[in-house]
């Protein structure tokens, strides 16, 4: 398996500055961010804009990708693609698809999003709405060659306090996804931190969805018994953070690297761990950010 990271970890420095650096420090893969350039979610960069993308210019990035042997795994735009607000889905969906064509000027085969969320709706009520936007996506990605992936992140809050923000962060809701959109071009970009943070079973999905797992988030997350104590399992009301869900750097956390890593070889996934960073120990500098990639591949590295 190769090892790489997304690369919003290291803000607006030039893409061609991460990857050298990636080269220099082990990493052989990137996930590249593709967010509007005028775009103010956290955790979030546009490396490539794909607005403007041209072929001479995507020839230009995978040549020099090439030379330094990192590899693309996939591009990043992970946002709303369900929101209430028809203008907002409607750029949304609009910007995922001028990411599929990037991905398919660069050769690479995957885009990562989210499903996201019409908030005024119940989860269950959602999958109407996702089954046709994902439909439309799904087939536009497919006659591209590429597979779309959706994260299993819950989004805990992201639009509505205490509410998920999107309908994809558990077993039941993807085997929804799947019955509703079936295409074989659609799939997850697994993250076993969200299942522990729900303090869910991170490892027996792998084998249960064995078919739909294109790639891999290394991210890890610990439940804070303390803040659990305090303010329960609906989370901190008062205030801001998190409560009692922690994001780590792999190896940090309450994820089995040994079993996931295990568990993933007996499905024969051998493609890419790319770092999730969102540890907040490792943030603040371009210094600890660094830091933090490296301590996250030197735990890698002992099970990979």
């Amino acid at each position: 398996m190769r090892k790489g990271f997304l690369t919003v970890a290291l803000g607006k420095m030039p893409l061609e500055e991460k990857a050298l650096w990636a080269k220099e420090n082990g990493f052989d893969a990137l996930e590249i961010a593709c967010w509007p350039q005028d775009n103010d979610r956290d955790y979030s960069s546009c490396d490539i804009d794909v607005t403007i993308l041209t072929k001479e210019k995507a020839d230009e990035i995978k040549k020099f990708m090439d030379e330094n042997d990192i590899m693309i795994s996939s591009l990043a735009y992970y946002d709303n693609n369900l929101d209430c607000d028809p203008v907002k889905r409607a750029f949304v969906n609009d910007h995922t698809k001028k990411v599929i064509d990037a991905a398919a000027m660069l050769g690479t085969p995957y885009v990562g999003t989210f499903t996201g969320r019409d908030m005024t709706k119940s989860i269950k009520d959602n999958f109407d709405g996702f089954e046709k936007v994902f439909s439309e996506l799904t087939g536009y990605a497919a006659g591209k060659g590429i597979g779309l992936m959706i994260e299993n992140c819950d989004m805990l809050g992201w639009q509505k306090p205490g509410e998920p923000g999107t309908i994809s962060y558990s077993p039941e809701l993807w085997e929804e996804m799947f019955k509703r959109v079936p295409a074989e071009n659609f799939g997850l970009n697994y993250d076993p931190s969200h299942l522990v943070l729900m303090m869910m079973d991170h490892l027996s999905p792998i084998k249960e969805f064995r078919d739909r797992i294109f790639h891999v988030h290394a991210k890890d997350a610990a439940v804070n018994m303390d803040a659990l104590d305090r303010y329960g399992v609906f989370g901190r009301k008062l205030g801001k953070g998190m409560g009692y869900r922690e994001f780590r750097m792999p190896g940090l956390g309450s994820v089995d690297w040994q079993g996931l890593v295990d568990a993933l070889k007996d499905i024969g996934y051998d493609y890419v761990i790319s770092i999730e960073h969102e540890d907040p120990d490792f943030e603040g500098s371009e210094e600890k950010v660094k830091k933090g990639l490296l301590v996250a591949k030197e735990n890698i590295d002992k099970y990979v």
